[in-house]
């Protein structure tokens, strides 16, 4: 099932359920019942909670948002680290650069198709590309500069054989939920709360107000969900691709 099908039944979920309640509320009261007595005490409450809630939902957001981001930096440093290999060991010789290039192209193929999948259906890497990238940096190292201009490409290379490897660790540190359960049960116990003291005040059941409710109840079932989908940020809707490998090697592509 598509995950924005499950978003939008959700939202409508969580519509009705607020409407029947206060449905069901509304019957249940007596006809001396005046809505316009709700304490003022209450609704500061209410506005207090909604602040605060407001707020965690704010940092909530912005911390998957920069950790989606981060995910997506290390992808494309270690796109580029590998790039660089390819580039700059044109200068060594034809069977050393081909072997090379086979190594990188190889390591490439594998996380664009294979390795990606895992960390989507698993969180973690694969052991076969681990050894993929070894297999490039055995390549680089192994061999010894015949002269002063290979021993010049030497060091830069190992840098970027270093970069990705950094990279491809980051990646690795990035697979993993990025919200604690603890946060979760804060943001979801603070959604009842907030839709909770729309009972507080005593809503009516006139069609503005049961409107409102329904869309104030379905932003936060939506905002939730947003949370909840950046906090995966290789497997879900709004995911980092492996178009930022494929892009720096389109010949992988086809």
């Amino acid at each position: 099932m598509s995950e924005w099908l499950v978003l939008t039944l959700a939202m409508a979920a969580v519509c009705a359920v607020v409407v029947l309640v206060t449905t069901l509320r509304h019957r249940r009261v007596g006809d001396d019942d005046d809505p316009t007595e709700t304490p003022d005490v209450i609704e500061y409450m209410t506005m207090m909670i909604g602040v605060v809630y407001a707020i965690v939902l704010g940092l909530a957001i912005a911390g998957v948002w920069e950790a989606r981001n981060a995910a997506e930096d290390h992808v494309r440093a270690e796109a580029q680290a590998l790039h660089e290999i390819t580039e700059r060991v044109r200068v060594y010789p034809a069977d050393v650069r081909d072997r090379v290039r086979a190594d990188v192209d190889a390591y490439v193929g594998h996380v664009t198709t294979t390795e990606w999948k895992t960390m989507a259906d698993h969180g973690e890497l694969t052991g076969k590309g681990t050894k993929l990238l070894d297999r490039v940096r055995h390549a680089v190292t192994d061999y010894e500069p015949a002269d002063e201009f290979e021993a010049q490409a030497y060091q830069p290379l190992l840098d970027q054989v270093m970069a990705a490897d950094q990279a491809r660790g980051a990646r690795a540190d990035s697979t993993e939920a990025t919200m604690p359960a603890v946060v979760w049960f804060g943001l979801i116990t603070g959604g009842l709360v907030t839709l909770g003291m729309i009972f507080a005040l005593q809503i009516r059941r006139t069609a503005r107000e049961m409107i409102l409710a329904g869309l104030f109840s379905a932003l936060i079932a939506f905002l939730l969900f947003l949370i909840w989908d950046f906090d995966a940020p290789y497997s879900r809707g709004v995911a980092t691709s492996a178009e930022l490998f494929l892009e720096l090697f389109p010949h992988l592509a086809r």
